[in-house]
């Protein structure tokens, strides 16, 4: 008899036990509405989605989160507003957009206000006489595009030198890969008639002598901007707070993954401390560049580590050519149209020394990290490809998903190519806009209409993702759709009509294509039960408006990991 009280004892444990562990969940938060895209092919639509701490524990009906609700749920009613999910930045640069931020902005519209030569001196003029650099200082632009000016050129020394010949001064480029100085800055770095080209990257110099204009491409500019780039963030408290800003400049544009491109290696122990202490508000996901003759340091370990508190290394870039818009990007034919001071045909050049690189990018592979190489041009991206065939010559290709960043002058073989060899694309989908028909005149109506050649690529069955550069321009998911939706030029020439993508189509590209570009789609990238609460709240369902006006969608609040990290003011 004690023997089956005993018994009846236990089981009556095991049952309560039992009870409270399977007792239905409540949610912190429960979002309704009729626009609710889940971007999960299992499960399309929902008409609520709710979420405890930093995970989703419910999509489905109205009538079935009701379960979950609690004194404490708080509860959304979204009207006419649509939810998505967290949007994936698949290209980017964090560091360098904080970096930026105390530099004069020479941009020209819409992205900043010089339309002229003479408007980016008066800006660099205002910037001297009200805030000028601490002695020793440079005075540091960014943005300026020769493409875009109405002279069509780039500001050389002489123009600079109307700004001052006694403060160093220096523009980037707006694509990054280019830049232009004043002759005190020449003067401070050694450049002068007598300085060589390094292999990959050009002084410019001025016509019929070897004196340089100002100008420079590609490796050339690390002489000139390196040293005063990295300068910029020599006040560590100061870098913080620049980062932390830069990161609420991506969130305000829904995206709550953002990557650090050709990270340094500095830049990562910063990340990685500041994960580890709790203060990153959205998932971080670096990729150092690397050096001329060695990988990064500890890569294969870093790579290996995974999350520290919202910030992992996803792998290493390098840097196979330069930039179309900048004329820079390397090609297989020649440019219709050349860049100042070149004749003849012209094909631009590689950046990198091609046998390291794929000794380098065989290294990696075969330790499993994924390798990141931007490729522009046509003959870049056979290099890249190139290097993924070498590297599993002989064996069944891995799922290793290295990404071809920019994809820009992409022909119709190398998507074939890509499918082959399981390589993703992500495509600079924005340039067609900002750069499309300046493309028309560097590469004529054909290479330019195949440009982020997004249809081609779905029906050829490539992964890809689509992306913005930032800062090479905003993080505007929305325009960033919108471009890839309707492939519209500034003067509203529609380029390459046939590789314009659907409203979903684009949006996947931008959640769930970013999320498997980063081996994070059983995490991220769906309104998905057990994956990570990142969702945005838009004005209007980018799916059913007019495709013409995606890029008017306002970003109302967005959500990184179940938390508001942006909210606009209503």
């Amino acid at each position: 008899m004690k023997f089956k009280s005993t018994l009846g004892a236990c089981a009556l444990a095991v049952t309560t036990l039992s009870g409270l562990v399977n007792a239905a969940p409540t949610a912190d938060k429960i979002y309704y509405g009729n626009h609710i895209v889940t971007m999960d092919a299992a499960q399309p639509t929902a008409e609520a989605v709710a979420i405890e701490d930093n995970t989703i524990i419910y999509v489905g009906s109205r009538e079935g989160a009701k379960d979950l609700l609690s004194e404490t749920t708080e509860t959304v009613e979204l009207g006419d507003k649509a939810l998505i999910p967290g949007m994936i930045d698949s290209h980017g640069h964090v560091t360098m957009a904080a970096r930026l931020i105390d530099y004069v902005n020479v941009s020209s519209p819409p992205v900043g206000t010089a339309e002229t030569v003479d408007d980016i001196l008066q800006l660099l003029k205002t910037r001297l006489a009200t805030n000028p650099p601490a002695k020793g200082q440079w005075l540091m632009a960014y943005g300026y595009d020769d493409s875009l000016l109405k002279e069509n050129r780039h500001p050389t020394r002489e123009d600079l030198d109307k700004v001052s010949t006694e403060v160093p001064i220096y523009l980037m480029h707006v694509s990054g890969h280019l830049g232009t100085s004043n002759s005190a800055a020449l003067a401070i770095a050694g450049v002068d008639k007598e300085t060589v080209n390094p292999e990959g990257g050009v002084f410019r110099r001025l016509p019929g002598t070897t004196i340089p204009n100002g100008v420079v491409e590609e490796k050339a500019m690390y002489k000139l901007l390196m040293p005063q780039f990295m300068a910029a963030s020599q006040d560590p408290q100061q870098y913080i707070e620049k980062l932390f800003k830069a990161i609420d400049y991506f969130a305000q544009y829904g995206i709550t993954t953002i990557q650090d491109g050709a990270s340094q290696m500095g830049d990562v122990k910063l990340l990685t401390k500041l994960g580890d202490e709790g203060k990153l508000k959205a998932d971080i996901i670096a990729f150092p560049t690397t050096m001329i003759d060695h990988l990064p340091d500890n890569i294969l370990g870093l790579y290996k580590e995974g999350y520290h508190g919202g910030f992992r290394v996803g792998g290493v870039k390098f840097v196979l050519d330069g930039s179309p818009q900048g004329r820079t990007a390397w090609t297989t034919k020649p440019y219709n149209e050349n860049p100042d001071g070149v004749t003849g045909h012209y094909h631009a050049y590689p950046t990198v020394e091609i046998d390291v690189f794929k000794a380098q990018a065989k290294v990696l592979l075969s330790n499993g990290v994924p390798v990141y190489m931007h490729g522009n041009g046509d003959a870049a991206i056979d290099l890249s490809m190139d290097a993924i065939d070498e590297a599993f010559a002989g064996k069944k290709i891995p799922d290793h998903r290295s990404v071809i960043i920019h994809s820009q002058v992409m022909r119709p073989d190398q998507v074939d190519r890509a499918a082959e060899l399981k390589m993703v694309p992500s495509f600079f989908a924005s340039h067609v806009f900002f750069w499309g028909d300046w493309h028309r005149k560097s590469f004529g109506e054909a290479r330019a209409a195949h440009i982020s050649p997004g249809q081609d690529a779905l029906d050829k069955g490539v992964h890809f993702t689509i992306h913005n550069d930032s800062p090479v321009v905003p993080p505007d998911m929305m325009r960033l759709m919108w471009a890839a939706v309707n492939r519209q030029t500034r003067s509203g020439y529609v380029l390459g009509p046939d590789q314009r993508i659907s409203a979903y189509d684009a949006l996947y590209a931008m959640t769930m294509g970013g999320a498997y570009q980063y081996f994070e789609e059983d995490k991220k990238g769906s309104l998905t039960v057990g994956k990570q609460a990142d969702m945005v709240i838009l004005g209007a369902n980018p799916l059913t408006v007019d495709p013409t006006t995606i890029k008017d969608i306002p970003i109302l609040e967005t959500i990184a990991r179940g938390k508001t990290i942006y909210q606009k003011v209503q």
